[in-house]
């Protein structure tokens, strides 16, 4: 039996942490309805190549941040984070999964977030519900600190998750992994976990 500091407890955000999707409130809260609505038309293309899977989940989103983010000035956006962290996470969050982080927590296990979201809104939350590190998609500034739309690095999905957590997890040494997940994002999380729970959570606690 691995020791407490030695096991670490992975939650994806988006589905298993929340009810549902964090990006289109998130969009909605950074934006307003009318500009959500008029680049919605605007990406519609794009939207609909994602739902027919001819454009991956990636590629798709990089679009859609491209379109509200580009030329933003970096700070904006983490004030738009943090005022999302505060006000717009807690209304989304599962009681499931909250009590789940709760009991880990109470055992002195390492908790971490491993999401495609972005970086800038789930960081913020994420240390402020207790969680010792936070893996997400990070956005990419240019020379005069200005969001560009794209990716710094990969979108934290599907094999990235596991990249970007191993080097946590050889720190940690001879861990045990616990990990919570909901889609095909997850799937190569959940294969690395010694107990992996897919859309549900443990009853006991």
């Amino acid at each position: 039996m691995a020791k407490a500091e030695n096991i670490v407890a992975a939650f994806d955000f988006d589905g298993t942490l929340t009810r549902r999707d964090t990006l289109l409130a998130f969009l909605l809260h950074l934006a307003g309805p009318w500009r959500l609505l008029g680049n919605a038309l605007i990406l519609s293309p794009t939207l609909l190549g994602y739902v027919l899977k001819l454009i991956p989940n990636g590629v798709a989103k990089e679009r859609v941040l491209r379109r509200f983010l580009r030329g933003m000035p970096s700070e904006q956006l983490q004030r738009y984070g943090a005022e999302f962290a505060a006000r717009g996470i807690p209304r989304l969050l599962r009681p499931a999964a909250m009590q789940r982080l709760a009991w880990h927590r109470s055992q002195g296990h390492l908790c971490v977030v491993v999401s495609a979201s972005i970086e800038d809104y789930v960081a913020p939350w994420a240390q402020a519900a207790g969680f010792d590190a936070v893996f997400a998609t990070r956005l990419a500034r240019d020379g005069d600190a200005r969001l560009t739309g794209y990716y710094d690095g990969e979108n934290c999905y599907g094999a990235e998750k596991v990249r970007r957590l191993q080097p946590l997890l050889a720190q940690v040494g001879g861990s045990e992994l616990y990990a919570y997940g909901d889609s095909r994002g997850d799937r190569e999380l959940l294969a690395l976990a010694d107990h992996a729970w897919y859309k549900t959570m443990p009853e006991e606690v």
